[in-house]
Parts: C-alpha cells; structure tokens; sequence
C-alpha cells in the first residue's frame, strides 16, 4: 500500500486517508487510477490526497450541459485543475437533455447511467485500474435514508461500499465538514454546483431538510449512523454466508432451468427472507415470494412471472426458466449434415451433434444416439405442439407428447419449450426424454450422437 511521505496543514487527514485504504485494501502506489471531478468541493480534496500520497491518477470529468454556461465554467476549472496538478484529464460532454427526452428515464437516472458507462469504457480503454469517486460520510448516511424510505433488505442499509468491483470511494472515512476545514486550512478552491440547493431532488431534500432534524434529535447523528452501518454490514456478511450455503445445498443447475428444493424452508425460523434472497437473482419482488412460499403447501402446477423468468411451484422443487422473447417462436430451425451447433432460442440451450460408431449407455437424457443412415438431412428442430406424436423408446404403439409429459409430471414452464428434432417431419427426438424407437442406434454402426447444453 502507498504510504504518505509529505507532511501538509491537518496531516491528520492525510493519515486517515492512508489507513482507511490501508484496511479496506482499495489501491496500490503502482496503480494506474481514474477519479471522477466534477469540480466541487469533494473531488477537489480527494485530487489532492491523491497528490500529495504520490499516485499516479487521471482525471475523468463529464459535462451535462444541464447549467450551460455554469457547466462551462466547471469544465474549464478541472482544466486547470489537472493542469496545476499535472496529471492527465478525460472530458466527454453529453447533450443530456435530448437523452433524457428520447429515454423517458430521470435526468439524474440518465446522467448516472452516462457518466458510469463512459468511465468503465475509458478505464478499459487507457487500463485504468480503478475508478474513484468523492462519495464520503455524509453521502454514505444519505443513501441510507433514501434506501430506507424507498423500501429496502439489508444491502440497502449498508449503503455506499468503499470497494465495489473496479470502483472505489476512498474518503468515506470522512464527514463533509471535515472534507471542508481540510480545503480551508490548504487553501484549495472548488466550484459550487447550484444544483445542490434545489429540493426537486430526493437526495438533496434529505441532506437540506431531513438531516438537519434528525441531528436536533442526535448531535452525534454522522457517528451513531456509521457505527450502525458498521453493525448491519457486520450482520450482512453473517446472513450471506448462509444464504450462500443454502445456494450451493438446495439449488441445482439443469440445462435448461433451475431446481430449488424448497422442503427445507419448513424448517426454517424465517423462510421469507431466505426464499427473497435466493429468488432475488431471477427478479422475483418480496411481495411474491411471500405468495411463492404460501404455495409450497398447495398443489402443483402454481405459476408466478417475474420480468426474466417463469417458476413453477413443482411437487418439492421451485423450477424457474428464463422468460425470453421467443415464447411465440415457431419456425423450424434447420440441422444440416455439417452442423456442429446450433441454438435452440425458445430454451437457451445449444445442440450439439457428431458422428461416432454405435453408442454408449448412458442415464442422460440430454444425450441421444440415432441410426445414421435411417436420417433424411436436412433435420429440423421445433418447440412441440399439440398433437404431435411418436414412438416412444422401450414401448410398442405411438403416444402422443403431452401424454407423455404428463406421465413424467414435467413442470409447465419446462414443458412450454420442450425440443422436438425431426427427420423427414417425423419426430425422433423429445430432447432430454426420449427418442423415437424406430431411430435408436444399432452396435458397430455409424451413429448421430446429439448433446444438450446450455447456451
């Protein structure tokens, strides 16, 4: 880790700074390091620690145009800024406002999503190790408030991490006030961004008028709340590893979908969160997976849709498959003799297919052998339909799929995308059932060895 070596006004900041990133493991002194300046205040101090600790940073800054010719007037301070300070400056301006116009999401929202996509492409582009914000202590309570207000779990209220992937947010060690005695005393100058007064913003309305009520209750509100924050991550870190534990015992991968084994929720104390944890991934809201776990005692066959993906509650497992744009696919897919792989779009699985001699004995039922020389290439692959029909393996007379479907109490999500393969519009593969008998592959003869798996 980088250790200070020039000693300035409130050096005490400085070795603050030194031991936050030293216990979080943020950045080496040999890293290459991007910092998000605005201009303001906060980024401005943060320039300088990184200065004055000798890391090799640039300066990334984004003009919104949202304050015209005060947006101008920032730019040109960075400028300067970087310039005093010699290091390399990034600028990318945005014309907001028509972005905002056309998406129809917030102009926050927007400016978010541009900054954020910009600095991982430059990062990537000039091998930039780390991305730095001046985020601090107060925009850490901050979070906080407006996560608990909006309806949060528990990754809500721990707020702002230092350490998120390849961004990092080194000063959450420090309150604004003292981010501010420290420019004073080191006679820093910044811009003020006007935009922070203003109460249409949610954020800004709990800084100017929530907090300053909050602090007539508790003096002390910036420490308690840290210390709190402290707590909560420290529970966090407890709960996830046992959700993790309950992922890698209950949760399966198939190719095709997802099993989770949900019997042991029974004999949990609060199978709620545990179910909106491990459902959480798959987009499914709190509110149903407290319909999903008032199923599990009901019949089979129960179906909730998140906006990714489809669970059915089965006799003992939850399966859950991917909601996708094919649903209504019904065009056939052609098989040509030199195929290697193709993908099967209404699954997400990819077939695979190659010649070998006779077969191999097997229990899975994503592999099937096939009598080459009784297939007619082209082959085609379908999602099945009512009414189809074949000869099932290991039996004499001719059943439909539905039948046989039901027979097997295949899950209706997974039965919705069933493959079908045909030769000659003959069925001769339920993929991952059954094959038709009349095309099984015979010993020490050329076979169509097909295989699936997920894309």
């Amino acid at each position: 880790m980088f250790i200070p070596n020039i000693y300035v006004p409130l050096q005490k900041m400085l070795d603050r700074f030194y031991k936050y990133n030293t216990e979080n493991e943020l950045f080496h002194l040999e890293d290459k390091l991007l910092v998000a300046v605005s201009g303001g205040l906060d980024s401005v101090v943060l320039c300088d620690l990184l200065s004055k600790s000798k890391l090799s940073f640039a300066i990334a800054h984004c003009n919104f145009g949202l304050r015209g010719e005060e947006s101008d007037k920032d730019e040109f301070f960075v400028e300067e800024l970087a310039e005093d300070l010699e290091v390399t400056i990034h600028i990318k301006k945005f014309d907001t406002k028509s972005i905002v116009e056309n998406s129809g999401v917030s102009t926050q929202m927007a400016a978010r999503e541009l900054r954020y996509k910009w600095f991982n492409d430059l990062a990537t582009k000039k091998e930039y190790k780390y991305i730095l914000t001046a985020h601090h202590q107060n925009d850490l309570i901050e979070t906080v408030l407006l996560n608990l207000v909006r309806g949060t779990g528990i990754a809500g209220l721990h707020g702002i991490l230092p350490k998120s992937n390849n961004l990092l947010r080194p000063l959450l060690f420090a309150t604004k006030e003292e981010i501010l005695e420290y420019a004073l005393e080191n006679k820093l100058q910044w811009r003020e961004d006007s935009s922070n007064q203003s109460n249409k913003y949610k954020r800004n309305l709990i800084r100017l008028e929530v907090i300053p009520l909050l602090k007539k209750i508790n003096p002390n509100l910036e420490n308690t709340l840290k210390q709190s924050i402290e707590k909560i991550s420290a529970a966090e870190n407890i709960f996830n590893n046992y959700i993790e534990g309950c992922r890698i015992d209950f949760i399966s991968q198939k190719e095709n979908h997802i099993s989770i084994e949900f019997n042991f929720l029974k004999e949990e104390s609060e199978p709620l969160i545990i179910l909106f944890e491990l459902l959480r991934a798959y987009n499914f809201n709190y509110a149903q997976c407290s319909d999903i776990l008032y199923s599990l005692d009901g019949e089979a066959g129960t179906k909730f849709i998140s906006p990714t993906h489809i669970l059915v509650k089965d006799r003992s497992h939850l399966i859950i498959t991917t909601k996708n744009s094919f649903e209504d696919y019904t065009k056939e897919l052609v098989i040509k003799e030199d195929s290697e792989k193709i993908l099967l779009p209404w699954t997400n699985v990819t077939l695979s297919m190659e010649t070998v001699i006779g077969f191999e004995k097997t229990n899975e039922t994503t592999v099937a052998y096939l009598d080459y020389k009784k297939l007619n290439f082209p082959l085609t692959a379908r999602p099945w339909q009512a009414g189809d029909s074949f000869y099932p393996l290991g039996m004499k007379g001719k059943k439909n799929i539905s039948d046989l479907l039901n027979d097997l109490k295949v899950p209706l999500n997974i039965k919705e995308n069933i493959t079908v393969i045909l030769s000659d519009k003959k069925i001769i593969w339920v993929t991952g059932y059954r094959i038709d008998e009349k095309y099984k592959a015979l010993e020490n003869t050329k076979s169509l060895k097909l295989i699936l798996s997920p894309a």
